[in-house]
């Protein structure tokens, strides 16, 4: 027995032993498989698991350059504002969380509530739950002190003028694009870059490092509008649409020669700061997006591509006194009958059948490639994504019928910013220069100016300073009286035209408009009012209901702009028994309209005999200014006659009544 007890116990111990190394055996092949199992096939999840919980990028966003007008007067900028983001992945209670915010948060409902739980519910390293909060919000969210909820500094748009300009500055959406507008048009130069930052964390979420990319500010736009005339034009287009219980309504204004877009209002209007309060209508540019047929305004086109092509003179004679004019069983008539009109006088008087006896004399192909050159039918302006082409005819499409149509400006669909080009085109000596919005970028303290675009030549200057001159006319002695301003020559033309209803003309819907320009000569502004729908007091034509409104703004621009008179209104009669006066008071009551050829533009012209409104035609012709003193017909000038017109800038002119002629002697 003695000599089999050491033999059991090494037995024992080699049992143990390898019982031992058994066990190790599997324990190392099953940690060996774990291991192999999570680095192998469970990597990617259990990387990025770590990466949530451990690393954490913030996206910072950009600022957004301001929007200022020409003067540097602030009309968009942007403020810092809170915005809760939760990191689902730290939240164990989502249910509670939600029910905890929703609770001090302002107007939240069970749709919004629903709508914490769906996003507190997704798998992400992190969501917004309400973006820009106010201060008072943020502040009880932040006494809550829950895990997994934070907040991230976001910028807001403000606009500080509200209304002002709504429908050139746009507005922005929640990311911080830009949505209308010109925060729409020029977002990738005005939104900046967004920023980034990096941090990482141990396992008690404390952060131990702090890595990124710093935001990029957007560029500032320097705009070409004046702040006090946008706010001239809004008020007297709203006052307008009200008074005349109009469906809406667009003005715009802007330099003839350098394009550049001084106002442009619309009505109705909507605040920016809350645009989704807005309905479509209120917040659509109705002045580059919205087509109505001009009417009589489009007639200045007509008239130019008659006088360009040479198929009519400014005196030559039209016969209306049928007053109607006929294609097949469509009758087209006047509302007035006159007789026989000169040229001139058919534009001034507005008579349909002699724009169209001059359209059928233009045929379709000549009056097709003027409306082209004038701009219509394509888009006008790089500043306004949306802009509307409008509607014009192919040539070879255009019937007898389609000819009478376009030249009294039917059947054509434009955009008043194109009418204001067109006018601008004529204002400026014929030259058609792209409207634009933007004068300069302005970018980490470097200003780059946007040139000024001339798109081409729609006239001669010939052609245009006759133009002018029958526009004038329309404002002295026509339709556009109500648009004259005292102590300038103003050059304009109304428009009025039925609108299209249901595929009929409306006998009781018209669009009424009027387009023109001040001081007739070098003008400072060019202008287009169209009323949509009038039906108040004044009545539906454009001379009783547009031209008002232009007449009022246009005053108030002028002085703004501190644009010198060319007339001088107020009689100032001269001396009883000026021997000057009374000397040469015997040149003829009417002599000649003085003729402005290219050989008699380098001396002052002779302007005895002329009344005072035709002596201060002439001069405008000339580029010049008039002081009138006295009244009745012109007996003295200062410069005289044939001096030369260099450094001249102001012809004072001194004017008196013509004595009746001597009784004959009796004879002796």
């Amino acid at each position: 027995m003695s000599e089999q007890r050491p033999f059991s116990w090494r037995r024992t111990i080699r049992t143990r032993v390898g019982v031992t190394a058994v066990a190790l055996g599997v324990w190392a092949c099953a940690v060996e498989a774990k291991l192999i199992y999570l680095q192998v096939y469970r990597h990617a999840e259990l990387r990025a698991r770590a990466d949530r919980q451990q690393m954490r990028t913030f996206t910072v966003p950009a600022k957004r350059g301001e929007i200022l007008d020409r003067d540097g007067r602030v009309l968009a900028y942007s403020v810092d504002a809170d915005s809760i983001y939760a990191v689902p992945t730290d939240i164990t209670n989502r249910r509670r969380t939600a029910t905890s915010i929703c609770a001090v948060l302002e107007g939240c409902d069970a749709a919004e509530h629903k709508l914490f739980l769906d996003r507190l519910g997704r798998q992400k390293a992190f969501v917004f739950l309400r973006r820009r909060v106010s201060r008072e919000e943020a502040r009880r969210i932040e006494l809550l002190d829950l895990p997994g909820i934070g907040f991230a500094k976001e910028d807001h748009r403000f606009y500080p003028n509200k209304e002002l300009g709504a429908h050139l500055l746009g507005y922005v959406g929640v990311d911080n694009s830009g949505l209308a507008g010109i925060e729409a048009a020029y977002d990738m130069q005005v939104r900046g870059r967004e920023g980034a930052i990096l941090i990482q964390t141990d396992g008690h979420q404390h952060a131990f490092s702090r890595v990124g990319r710093p935001a990029t500010a957007g560029a500032a736009l320097e705009l070409t509008i004046d702040t006090y005339l946008q706010h001239v034009a809004e008020r007297e287009l709203a006052a307008a649409v009200a008074e005349n219980r109009a469906a809406g309504g667009s003005l715009v204004m802007m330099d003839p020669y350098s394009g550049e877009i001084l106002a442009l209002a619309n009505a109705p209007t909507f605040n920016p700061n809350a645009f989704n309060a807005a309905g479509e209508s209120a917040r659509r540019n109705r002045a580059v997006q919205d087509l109505y047929e001009p009417g009589s305004a489009f007639k200045i086109v007509t008239a130019s591509a008659a006088l360009e092509e040479g198929v009519m003179t400014p005196d030559e004679p039209i016969d209306v006194s049928q007053g109607m004019i006929q294609f097949g069983s469509r009758v087209i008539d006047d509302e007035h009958r006159y007789g026989v009109l000169s040229f001139t006088d058919v534009i001034a008087k507005s008579s349909n059948v002699g724009a169209i006896k001059v359209g059928l004399r233009l045929g379709p192909e000549r009056l097709g490639r003027f409306v082209r050159r004038f701009g219509f039918g394509t888009r006008i302006s790089r500043d306004f994504p949306g802009e509307n082409p409008g509607i014009v005819w192919d040539p070879k499409d255009l019937d007898d019928g389609a000819v009478a149509s376009v030249s009294m400006g039917y059947q054509v669909g434009v955009t008043p910013l194109q009418m204001a080009a067109a006018a601008s085109s004529i204002a400026n000596g014929g030259e058609l220069v792209e409207p634009h919005l933007v004068r300069a970028f302005v970018w980490n303290g470097r200003r780059l100016e946007v040139p000024r675009r001339a798109v081409r030549r729609t006239v001669s200057a010939e052609t245009a300073d006759r133009v002018i001159s029958i526009m004038e006319g329309v404002v002295a002695n026509g339709t556009g009286r109500s648009a004259d301003i005292a102590g300038y020559t103003v050059a304009g033309k109304t428009g009025t035209a039925q609108k299209l209803i249901g595929g009929r003309y409306s006998s009781s819907n018209h669009y009424a408009s009027f387009v023109g320009f001040v001081p007739s000569r070098k003008p400072a502004i060019a202008m287009v009012v169209m009323i949509d729908d009038p039906h108040g007091p004044a009545g539906y034509y454009g001379g009783s209901v547009a031209a008002p409104v232009f007449q009022r703004v246009a005053d108030l621009a002028l002085r703004r702009l501190g644009i010198p008179r060319t007339i001088n209104p107020p009689p100032v009669l001269l001396a009883h028994g000026d021997a000057e006066a009374h000397e040469q008071a015997v040149v003829p009551a009417r002599a000649p309209v003085v003729e402005t050829t290219s050989e008699s533009r380098d001396v002052v012209p002779d302007l005895r005999g002329l009344s005072g409104r035709d002596a201060v035609r002439a001069l405008a012709r000339l580029g010049l200014s008039a002081q009138l003193q006295g009244s009745g017909f012109v007996v003295g000038q200062d410069p005289p006659a044939g001096a030369p017109l260099e450094d001249v800038a102001t012809c004072q002119l001194r004017l008196a009544r013509l004595p009746a002629a001597p009784a004959p002697t009796p004879p002796q």
